[in-house]
């Protein structure tokens, strides 16, 4: 729409009259009709999780992804750029619990007049004792109520923001549509046995009572102390192993030293005894023991860290394990533990913490002269859920696993090959997926003991004695999807089989998050729900995402492709960096140091936030001062002289039958702007908006300080020397110009270019085209005029500065001086310079740089 110019334009409140705006005109909505695959830009946007509230490394990272979307928009794509909202998984689930002051306990029946004891908690609910327990139903239905509340929050920040999103084209994770696309690709990963179930040894949180993945873990560096232990040989001679775990002696299951070490050739398929529970176990080798750690052999237990599983499966070694799934010695005396002795102190150990074990156990050894010589605090690294706040346990659990050729060479060279074929923005981003690949250990463990997720589609036949048969998993059909093992009965059964011998048992597990997110191209795109949009946008063009969740969302979504389709998800990955805070930390609800933008929106202005987040380059961390914000002011500034200086431009009434630009100082403005042209549109399509903002900016205020300046008077048609042709040469100029300037900031400062934009057109500026030079009245090359007579213009009035003078006194006389090549291109734009500069007399003299080396000014010397 055409609206009137005002007579003192701001930006403030733009946000209100063109987000609006644009949703009634649908002016970023992805229009399908009649259209191929080449004409369109697909976007796989992150879906945030939608738990708490978005931080301000949410806005740096998405308007980098929306500066992508409307260049492209602009270039002539239909642009599909959706919305997902990712609210399955733990962090809803924890939120929910605070927020409300209730915990899940799937035992209890639904109560469907349930009302929770808090609404908006703030973690006054944070601990179990104080929380009310609730069936499944309840759990996931105030789950899906705050989401919801969370997300409507979320939208509003990202349209005032500025995000150029076909809100039509939203998904949640766990909406129905969703789970049964989760869950039909599920399915056909256990048709094509690369989904299995196996016990192993899992790695667990104690506190949230899940499995964890290898993708999930975080070392955090704690104190711990070497223990020196004595094993006993049958010869009555001791060998001593150091360990940070003598809690785990009870789960012993060997002793372990490299092949290599001459220390131990003579143990190597000899057995010992442990000290304490006097249980025999044999003494081996392998590769990964270290000589120079600790006694250079070391006791392996069923599990202390990742090593032992390795060490377990590897040398076929019996499963021990004492540790329960709450992190406390388990109840039960071992029957491996055959002496009396031994026998006692478990039971003073169970039921205990691993850290209240420890003493019981170190307390022993102490008594008995096994603990062998000094305790040796150290700090090591120790793995954690990087959602926990306590350090991992090894437990043995059955699970579901996704094949990622961590056991399957052939399938990970295929997977290192796909990362190859796809573009990393920035390139060094590369190695992080490279790493990850080939670092990989395990399969990817995709089941979760949690409630708010989506539910693995199995059930399991219960044989004569009520025992699930776990080799033989009951599926629906992929039309009956979405499923819910744990209130629906299994296909060909009816509910009262439910737990009953000859019956069935549902699974009650859910998929990890990533199981979900790793399909965010299928969700989007309608996968097999809309054949035809999805081959419209699939593979897509690009994956935005930050650098932290390389192993985890790029990685499994290359897999998920992988696997289902033979081909990447999408052609090109770009990669922003953190938030850091002034101490260059990195902003992190976990560290306290995160700032929410609503504020920072309110009190500047989108552009200038916008501004501020364009000015770093994809992959590099940006620090944040949200009490000294230089950049946003610097960006709130640009968007106001935008509106400034085009309200100027438009003031000069265009000359009656003004067709040409022919004055040299134009052409040459118009030359310079067609390479910023050029410019701007190589770094785009290089995904490097911000070496496309720096261009454009530069060129932009030397057009407002310099050239606006120097032909302002030819323009308004005052210059002594100005003529109707050179008048219009100067209008036509400065027309042309501020409306591909407009254009070019338009992904930058989408609210003040569409005001400006609206006082001259009908349509939107973010529905125009990308300028290009060839449209430019003139397509000569840039001589470099403009710079050199700006920076004699500079002269000009530092000379004035300097006397003290006002800039309108006039100058009686000037002279420049400059070598011959530049002398001859001022003299060229003579007329503008002295008009501007109000000089009565200026000349030229040979000089060997630019500089104005006399002055006589009308009312003093200087």
């Amino acid at each position: 729409m055409t609206k009137p110019m005002p007579d003192k334009p701001t930006v403030d409140g733009l946000e209100q009259v063109w987000g609006p705006q644009w949703e009634q005109d649908g002016t970023y909505r992805f229009d399908r009709t009649g259209i191929t695959r080449d004409d369109v830009y697909s976007i796989d946007t992150p879906p945030p999780t939608a738990s708490g509230s978005l931080h301000i490394g949410h806005v740096f990272s998405y308007t980098h992804t929306d500066l992508k979307a409307r260049y492209e928009r602009m270039r002539g794509k239909q642009v599909f750029y959706p919305m997902g909202w990712d609210d399955n998984g733990l962090p809803t689930e924890r939120r929910v619990q605070n927020y409300y002051g209730v915990r899940c306990d799937p035992q209890l029946p639904y109560d469907p007049a349930f009302v929770p004891p808090f609404e908006g908690g703030d973690n006054k609910s944070s601990k179990a004792a104080d929380q009310v327990p609730v069936s499944r139903r309840n759990f996931i239905e105030l789950c899906e109520r705050l989401t919801v509340q969370d997300e409507q929050q979320f939208e509003h920040l990202f349209r005032t923001l500025g995000l150029s999103v076909d809100w039509t084209q939203s998904y949640r994770t766990i909406d129905d549509t969703s789970r049964a696309s989760a869950q039909r690709a599920f399915l056909r990963n256990l048709e094509r046995g690369e989904a299995y179930q196996a016990d192993a040894p899992t790695l667990w949180d104690v506190t949230f009572r899940t499995a964890v993945a290898q993708a999930e873990l975080e070392d955090k560096e704690m104190p711990g102390a070497y223990h020196g232990l004595a094993f006993h040989r049958p010869d009555g001679q001791d060998v001593v192993i150091q360990t940070t775990r003598p809690e785990l002696l009870p789960a012993c299951v060997a002793l372990v030293a490299h092949p290599d070490d001459e220390r131990f050739q003579d143990l190597f398929g000899t057995t010992v005894r442990s000290p304490l529970f006097d249980v025999e176990v044999p003494v081996v080798a392998h590769h990964l023991a270290q000589q120079d750690k600790g006694a250079g052999i070391a006791m392996v237990c069923t599990f202390g860290d990742t090593t032992d599983v390795v060490w377990w499966r590897e040398l076929q070694l019996p499963n021990r394990a004492v540790i329960g799934f709450d992190g406390r010695v388990k109840s039960e005396t071992p029957d491996w533990i055959e002496s009396a002795r031994g026998q006692e102190l478990y039971a003073e150990m169970a039921g205990k913490t691993v850290f209240s074990a420890k003493k019981v156990v170190v307390d022993a050894l102490t008594e008995s002269g096994e603990l062998v010589g000094e305790i040796t605090s150290i700090n090591h690294p120790v793995k954690f859920f990087e959602k926990g706040d306590k350090p991992l346990e090894i437990v043995s659990t059955r699970q579901w696993y996704i094949v990622n050729g961590a056991r399957d060479e052939q399938l990970k060279s295929t997977l290192r090959r796909r990362g190859e074929e796809i573009a990393f923005h920035p390139d060094f981003m590369r190695v992080r997926y490279d790493n990850w690949v080939g670092g990989l250990s395990g399969d990817w463990l995709i089941s979760r003991q949690r409630f708010f997720g989506v539910p693995l589609p199995v059930w399991y036949p219960l044989d004569a004695d009520g025992n699930p048969v776990y080799d033989k998993p009951i599926v629906p059909t992929e039309a009956q999807l979405p499923v819910d093992p744990a209130s629906e009965p299994a296909p060909g059964y009816d509910e009262s089989q439910r737990g009953v011998p000859g019956g069935f048992q549902g699974e009650l597990d859910v998929m990890d998050t990533w199981a979900t997110s790793s399909l965010t191209p299928q969700l989007a795109g309608k996968w097999e729900t809309d054949p035809a949009l999805y081959d419209l946008v699939y593979p897509y063009d690009v994956r935005p995402q930050a650098q932290d969740i390389i192993r985890t969302w790029l990685f499994t979504t290359v897999l998920r492709s992988q696997l289902e389709a033979d081909t990447v998800p999408w052609k090109h990955a770009s990669i922003s960096g953190f938030i850091v805070d002034p101490d260059r930390k990195k902003m992190s609800k976990s560290k306290g140091n995160v700032v929410t933008p609503l504020s920072i929106l309110e009190q500047h202005g989108a552009d200038a936030v916008r501004y501020w987040a364009a000015s770093s380059k994809l992959g590099t961390d940006a620090a944040f001062d949200p009490q000294n914000p230089k950049q946003i002011k610097v960006g709130r500034r640009l968007a106001i002289k935008v509106l400034n200086a085009a309200k100027f431009v438009y003031g000069f009434p265009l000359p009656e039958g003004a067709t040409d630009v022919t004055e040299p100082l134009d052409v040459d403005m118009l030359a310079e702007l067609g390479s910023v042209i050029d410019q701007a549109t190589t770094a785009f399509d290089g995904f490097d908006h911000a070496r496309a903002l720096e261009v454009i900016e530069r060129f932009f205020w030397t057009f407002c300080d310099d050239y606006l300046e120097l032909v302002k008077e030819r323009a308004y048609g005052t210059a002594t020397e100005a003529t109707h042709e050179t008048q219009a040469s100067a209008v036509l100029a400065l027309r042309a110009a501020i409306d591909a300037l407009l254009r070019l900031l338009a992904p930058f400062l989408p609210f003040a270019t569409e005001e400006v934009w609206a006082w001259t057109h009908e349509t939107s500026v973010h529905r125009a085209s990308w300028p290009t030079r060839a449209e430019l009245p003139t397509q000569a090359e840039p001589t470099g005029l403009l710079a050199a007579v700006g920076q004699a213009l500079i002269g000009i009035r530092g000379a004035k500065t300097a006397a003290k003078a006002s800039q309108k006194t006039p100058v009686t006389r000037a002279v420049v001086a400059a070598p011959a090549e530049t002398r001859a291109l001022i003299e060229r734009a003579a007329v503008d310079l002295a008009a501007v500069g109000r000089v009565e007399n200026l000349s030229f003299v040979d000089g060997e740089e630019l500089a104005v080396t006399d002055i006589e000014l009308a009312e003093q010397q200087a």
